[in-house]
């Protein structure tokens, strides 16, 4: 039976919060009673020894602690646990709960040194638990083997010939070439081959992939990915080294089952920096609305005497996970500029107003897609969101296009620093080399860096 992974992550937050409330209780009634710090049970006392503990789950889970504990690796959480118990003391001293007359510097490290020590070794006493239950096979991962000749057989092997359980339960082979050897293990399911991917993964609930491929069969892997790669959070993909050369992306080095394996991880930002990606959209795109309320209005007016019509303009584009939205624009064109279909705009464009034609040189008409990052339908960072009319033309010369609409599309993105507007499918095949880059290599840092580039090309009007 498939062990439910939510329930090992609450024990997991439960007891680190038991943990970190027994050790700041412990610290503060140590306290001598005339100091600050010490406990009063009247008033707020209860409330402020409650807060601490609270306050170093929610920083964990901030961190992206929380998750599937059954996956990590004691020595490795024990080197976070560190670095997170010295941002936690930072932070606790910076509001003022450890910046105390009462408190001297040694009291603030025996507070650290107490609070890293008992949390690690808890940590490290849970987790070895939990590595034992998968050893007794009483935890499971289910597990598909992709390849379908000697390769993956000898993987296989491997894989059964482990004395120590790992927990990778593997329920049988997808084939990804036109010939498929019979196996040599008649206990190993044929589940299809690469169409079937998508219906195996979801009906038989697939944790793990390993993928085991031949010197001819390398042809199928961007495909194979492509598809995978939709299941990012969800699967762990494992490779057969002899494919590293052709991989993009952070990889690492695992040793599972006696040979080398390489985990493909496929989550660059982590969940702190993801959040905070969103303050920062929020705080921004509200900034936007209350200073610069005088730029809208009159660019307002200014689309009203341009050409009759509506001020804004909607459109539905696709967003994350490939779920449709309105996008919100100043209107910079004369109405029914695409009644004769989809058509995107072009240096010298005809349909663009006067005034169009200079918001689209400062940008300035994406201003109301503010109000769609405030929804949380785009950020302020990412790749542009197109129609569905245009993806599929898109995808049918470059399908991994599919990878854009793993994010939040933004108001500006690389590709549009880079390249700019697209004013066919070949350039924006062209844009999408850097859209993808910028998938690739996604953390806060280049969004400051890419914002930072798109003022530049604001104030001097080079829009293209």
């Amino acid at each position: 039976m498939k062990q439910p992974r939510w329930t090992a992550i609450l024990l997991y937050a439960i007891i680190d919060f038991v943990v970190c409330a027994t050790v700041w209780g412990t610290f503060w009634f140590s306290q001598p009673a005339d100091s600050a710090l010490a406990f009063d049970i009247r008033g707020s006392g209860w409330l402020r020894l409650i807060f601490v503990p609270v306050f170093w789950v929610v920083l964990f889970m901030f961190l992206d602690e929380y998750q599937d504990p059954y996956r990590k690796t004691r020595f490795k959480t024990l080197s976070r646990t560190f670095w997170h118990t010295v941002l936690g003391i930072c932070i606790l001293y910076l509001l003022n709960i450890l910046h105390r007359p009462s408190l001297g510097a040694k009291d603030i490290f025996t507070y650290f040194g107490i609070q890293f020590l008992v949390i690690g070794l808890v940590r490290m006493l849970h987790l070895t638990i939990l590595h034992d239950r998968i050893q007794k096979g009483r935890v499971h991962f289910n597990t598909i083997l992709i390849g379908s000749n000697g390769r993956a057989w000898d993987l296989f092997r491997e894989i059964e010939v482990k004395k120590e359980y790992a927990g990778y339960h593997v329920i049988g082979y997808v084939h990804v070439h036109g010939t498929v050897s019979p196996p040599p293990h008649h206990n190993l399911k044929h589940l299809g081959g690469l169409t079937d991917i998508d219906r195996i993964i979801q009906d038989y609930q697939v944790e793990e992939v390993l993928v085991a491929l031949e010197d001819n069969e390398y042809d199928n892997l961007r495909k194979l990915l492509d598809v995978l790669f939709d299941y990012s959070g969800k699967l762990t993909i494992r490779i057969t080294p002899d494919l590293y050369d052709i991989l993009l992306g952070k990889v690492k080095l695992n040793y599972v089952y006696g040979a080398v394996l390489i985990e493909v991880e496929r989550e660059i930002m982590p969940r702190w920096q993801r959040v905070l990606k969103r303050i920062f959209d929020i705080v921004v795109s509200v900034l936007v609305f209350i200073l610069f309320w005088w730029l809208f209005l009159y660019i307002a007016i200014r689309v009203r005497l341009s050409s009759p019509g509506p001020i804004l303009y909607t459109q539905e584009r696709i967003g994350l996970g490939g779920k449709p939205f309105r996008i919100f624009k100043f209107r910079s064109m004369k109405v029914g500029a695409e009644s004769n279909g989809p058509q995107l705009s072009f240096e010298g464009d005809d349909r663009c107003t006067p005034w169009g034609s200079i918001m689209r040189k400062w940008r300035i008409d994406e201003l109301p897609q503010f109000w769609n990052v405030i929804k949380g339908e785009m950020s302020l960072v990412g790749p542009r969101p197109e129609r569905a009319y245009y993806i599929e033309k898109i995808m049918a010369q470059a399908p991994h296009y599919r990878h854009l609409l793993r994010v939040k599309p933004g108001i500006t993105s690389w590709g549009q620093v880079k390249y700019g507007y697209a004013s066919n499918v070949d350039e924006m095949l062209q844009r999408l080399k850097y859209d993808i880059l910028y998938i690739e290599n996604r953390s806060f840092a280049l969004d400051l860096k890419i914002l930072f580039y798109t003022l530049l090309v604001l104030v001097k009007g080079a829009g293209k």
